[in-house]
């Protein structure tokens, strides 16, 4: 008897068997020998190879397959670190001890050459998409977004990510920690989420969204969803010791169900990007450490590297520069505050040590442990100098162009690193932990900014060699060689969309080739900082400086270039640009080659004036709309996407039902601890707080609240077009005034960390007299905020 499946084979078709029986017959057209075909993406259930007759007696069953990893795929960790200077981490000559980095990079192979963009989000996109960063829309950063193709910090789909191309191919993907890649304005309820790490193709996402977060009051979401702290401060909470717990367990857990099926893990905590906040006890073993200053520091790493092997022969030290002032010079009151606020970075250094090196001995329990590739990229850029001069304990603060008197901090010292703090050192100590390069996170046209370690270890496929490798490698190149590690080719189409080519190059070869030599070419460039390397030879013109992101010098045909030949001068040390001018303009055209081939062009040396420029609207919101009306649990809104209400003046009235002293909550909470603003009930009383770097200004009712009611706040800016400006409050209820009070200044660019709330004041609270999220008891009708 012919059976039905093999009548299908040759055409015939009867209608009377139903749609169901049709569908199944059209499922097996295609061919088990084609499926699946890993070069479009996703791929559908593998095709019907069983037998369909008239009943189950002469019939047989196959179950439809998911696409599978290909045999003997790797498990991948992807570690990344935020902040680190070369000369940081003990294991790469640093004088902050890492044991358990030192361990991994025992068990595997130190990379000395590895470069990132010089910057986090850029750096991070490139990563994801081994694309260069212009490419993938990360010119600069999400909250400097411009509405050009390369800087709108909106990954294109033509760009798929290293998560989802593994995620078709059979592997689980999950995200732990920071997350610079989504745009602000698209990370409300409002979506939409195809930019959200589960929508770049990632099964799961725990963390934040945005450059920092607070480690004690972090701004939290799993996967699209926000969620607040398991626990307080007062009980031990720290954000590092959450993500890390959770990400074993999801590990372990994952392994017991499915043995055979590898991950991807991409664990990117905030550490080492200020606030640095690490437990108290983490800071006593560096007591002490750094009295002898920055220099001391340059020189003692510098020595050590060069005894470790990491550098070559002949490499020198490059001198201090006019920016960083000589050690001795500093008077004793400057020494106490740099010294504690390096202290503190190391502490929170050596916590995060320790809390990754929990992650890795939980991955030795593995049942495939030896099939697990870690690469651990220690730094997203080099060490940051957005402390400033002086550092500061309000980093939101230093980034307005806001510094507090160091007199005044010296009674806080024991409390740095604490919640409430938020520290960053000054710029000399990320001088000293860039040993032996010269210049800082975000000069990309230098290796101080772009050039960071890099470990690798796998113990299936890797031997140990002490001896580091010094092939010269860029973020870029992460991505082809975890595709080719997991025997998975990159697809031509994903989701119906054809994607633009992989510009990063695998160094899979050089696990086991000592002499792999990596790229021969690599253009950098971050706010008009940029360079060009080709064969061994690099042209560099530095243009901006981090610390002063308030000015935009122009004048880019006036930049000085200098060339170096990094085989002879692995520091950049001896500029050749005057022995060799017809090299260095071969490189500085090379360089307008590929900006022109991957959209580096417009150059845009703004720096703080990018926070002003309009980014889009939300979804569904009215172009040029002056009223905002926000419903209670309206939370979680990104500064970038919520009520524009700095340097200007406006209204806001909350509309409510209280019932006397029995109702508190937030009504209204924007910014955090370093700068915002909070309207809320206390024992029923109306409480307006602005908070300008812990200098706050408070207007507060006479009674509680019982009944209907509203209360406004009237803000007068009185700076017309000058940010940072005074202004006038005004609190009434009911229209009628109960406080008035006069600001001196305003916050003129960022609140920072946290976000625009209705209802409840989530992640870090504003001010502290309250325990966040502090809900709002009574019965809120609506958040009224009027523009004028």
């Amino acid at each position: 008897m012919e059976t039905l499946h093999q009548k299908t084979r040759t055409g015939t078709l009867r209608q009377t068997f139903g749609l169901a029986l049709i569908l199944g017959t059209f499922s097996s057209a295609t061919s088990a020998q084609d499926w699946p075909d890993r070069s479009q993406l996703p791929q559908p259930l593998s095709p019907f190879e069983g037998e369909i007759g008239q009943t189950y007696k002469n019939s047989s069953p196959d179950w439809p397959k998911s696409i599978s990893a290909p045999n003997d795929a790797p498990n991948v960790i992807i570690i990344m670190l935020d902040d680190v200077g070369f000369g940081q981490t003990g294991t790469f000559g640093g004088l902050i001890p890492t044991p358990e980095l030192d361990e991994l990079a025992s068990e595997g192979l130190k990379y000395t050459r590895f470069h990132t963009t010089s910057i986090c989000g850029p750096t991070r996109a490139a990563l994801l998409t081994g694309r260069n960063h212009h490419v993938a829309a990360n010119g600069f950063l999400m909250e400097w977004a411009t509405g050009y193709p390369s800087y709108s910090t909106m990954i294109p789909k033509e760009t798929a990510t290293l998560g989802k191309v593994l995620k078709e191919n059979g592997y689980s993907t999950w995200w732990y920690g920071k997350n610079h890649n989504t745009p602000g304005w698209e990370s409300t309820i409002a979506g939409p989420y195809d930019r959200w790490p589960t929508g770049l193709g990632f099964d799961y996402f725990y963390g934040f969204i945005g450059g920092e977060t607070d480690q004690y009051y972090p701004v939290l979401y799993e996967n699209t969803v926000p969620v607040e702290p398991p626990a307080s401060p007062e009980e031990g909470y720290h954000l590092l010791t959450d993500m890390t717990d959770r990400a074993i367990e999801r590990m372990e857990v994952s392994k017991a169900l499915a043995p055979e099926k590898p991950f991807l893990m991409y664990f990117a905590p905030g550490a080492m990007h200020a606030p640095h906040q690490a437990p108290a006890k983490w800071r006593e073993p560096f007591k002490g450490a750094f009295d002898d200053g920055w220099e001391a520091y340059r020189e003692k790493a510098f020595k050590k590297q060069m005894e470790m092997g990491l550098l070559p022969e002949g490499t020198q030290l490059t001198p201090r520069p006019d920016w960083v002032r000589e050690w001795s010079s500093l008077n004793d009151t400057q020494t106490k505050v740099y010294t504690t606020l390096m202290e503190n970075y190391a502490a929170y250094m050596a916590f995060t040590d320790h809390e990754i090196g929990r992650l890795l001995e939980s991955v030795k329990k593995l049942p495939d442990a030896e099939n697990t590739m870690v690469v651990y990229i220690v730094g997203d850029n080099g060490a940051s100098s957005e402390g400033g001069p002086n550092g500061t304990f309000n980093e939101i603060a230093a980034l307005n162009g806001i510094q507090t008197p160091l007199e005044e901090l010296l009674p806080q010292l024991d409390d740095v690193g604490q919640p409430g703090t938020e520290p960053h050192y000054p710029m000399g100590w990320a001088w000293a932990g860039n040993a032996p390069f010269q210049w800082v996170k975000q000069v990309a046209s230098h290796l101080g900014g772009s050039r960071n370690p890099m470990v690798v270890s796998w113990p299936a496929r890797i031997e140990p060699d002490d001896k580091p490798r010094d092939a010269f490698l860029h973020v870029i190149d992460v991505m082809p060689t975890v595709l080719e590690a997991a025997g998975v080719p990159m697809p031509e189409t994903v989701d119906g969309i054809e994607q633009k080519p992989l510009e990063g190059a695998s160094f899979l070869a050089s696990f086991t080739d000592p002499s792999f030599e990596g790229r021969n070419s690599q253009y950098f460039e971050i706010l008009s900082n940029r360079s060009y390397y080709e064969d061994g030879w690099k042209a560099n013109a530095q243009h901006t400086r981090p610390w002063r992101m308030d000015i935009a010098p122009g004048n880019w045909e006036e930049d000085q270039w200098e060339l170096y030949y990094l085989p002879d001068d692995f520091s950049e040390a001896n500029d050749l640009a005057d022995e060799h001018p017809e090299k260095l303009a071969e490189l500085k055209t090379k360089f307008d080659q590929a900006a022109e081939e991957f959209g580096v062009y417009p150059l845009d040396d703004r720096g703080s004036a990018r926070l002003a420029v309009p980014k889009p609207d939300l979804p569904g919101s009215v172009e040029g709309a002056s009223t905002y009306t926000f419903p209670a649990g309206a939370t979680r809104i990104p500064e970038t996407a919520a009520p524009p209400m700095k340097n200007r003046s406006w209204t806001m009235t909350a509309k409510f039902t209280g019932e006397g002293a029995d109702t508190e909550g937030v009504l209204m909470a924007f910014g955090g601890l370093g700068a915002g603003m909070t309207l809320y009930l206390d024992a029923g009383v109306p409480v307006f707080t602005y908070n300008y770097f812990h200098d706050n200004t408070t207007l507060k009712g006479k009674e509680p609240i019982n009944g209907d009611s509203a209360i406004t706040v009237d803000f007068a800016y009185e700076g017309g077009e000058k940010p940072g400006a005074g202004a006038n409050l005004t609190l009434s209820i009911d229209g009628k005034q109960v406080a008035q009070q006069k600001m001196a200044a305003t916050v003129p660019g960022a609140f920072g960390i946290d976000s625009f709330g209705v209802g409840a004041d989530t992640g870090q609270p504003v001010i502290q007299d309250y325990k966040p999220p502090f809900p709002f008891t009574g019965k809120i009708e609506n958040v009224v905020i009027e523009m004028k």
